[in-house]
């Protein structure tokens, strides 16, 4: 591995997809190591949390690495969240208390609700869909106006405005595509990068160049 290749640590908590996120960042110049064990975080360079399915299965999943999670962000290093993956860096969502489960708690590192578009709406979004980016973020440089590919049926609501980094509507509602951190270490796309053809791969870029700078 060479000196400036990032060292990446995929969490498999069992709700990601695995393959393709690993195929997406070893392209954009990571090496990848996908781990079961919440001590491999620690010496990552970055760590994504990928996800598909149910808020509470995947908060109950992840909770083994919910405490080195904390501490790695808290130390200021990249942590990026991918679809549910995302959804699980906020404080809630109101998916299980909707499916009749109660409440669930995420991991409150961007604090802020996940909800359900309305019932107007048809769900689960599922397709390509623009990004409008609202604020400044390494994650987004060279991004803006371009598509990405979503299947969600819920989307975050951060606490704060400035915790929404790009902005994307869909059939009369505007909604955090990408949220960060007020730090800027803790960020996630509500889209599936490694499905986004260039606009993905840029972003998949980006974050290796986030967890390579000094």
């Amino acid at each position: 591995m060479s000196d400036s290749e990032a060292a990446v640590v995929v969490v498999d908590y069992g709700l990601g997809n695995l393959r393709s996120v690993t195929r997406g960042l070893e392209r954009a110049g990571a090496a990848v190591t996908v781990s079961e064990e919440p001590a491999a975080i620690h010496d990552a360079d970055g760590v994504v949390l990928p996800g598909v399915g149910a808020f509470r299965e995947g908060m109950e999943n992840a909770g083994p690495y919910r405490d080195a999670l904390a501490e790695y962000a808290a130390d200021g290093r990249p942590l990026f969240g991918i679809c549910l993956g995302m959804q699980m860096l906020l404080s809630s969502s109101e998916e299980a208390d909707r499916e009749g489960q109660g409440e669930a708690d995420g991991l409150d590192l961007i604090p802020g609700r996940n909800v359900r578009f309305t019932e107007a709406a048809p769900v689960p979004q599922m397709g390509w869909n623009e990004l409008s980016v609202t604020r400044d973020h390494p994650l987004v440089d060279g991004v803006g106006g371009e598509y990405a590919y979503f299947v969600h049926s819920y989307y975050a609501v951060p606490e704060a405005a400035d915790a929404t980094v790009t902005e994307t509507a869909y059939d009369g509602e505007r909604f955090a595509s990408v949220v960060a951190n007020e730090r800027g270490n803790v960020f996630g796309t509500q889209f599936h990068p490694e499905k986004s053809g260039e606009t993905g791969l840029q972003i998949l870029e980006n974050f290796v160049g986030i967890c390579t700078a000094e």
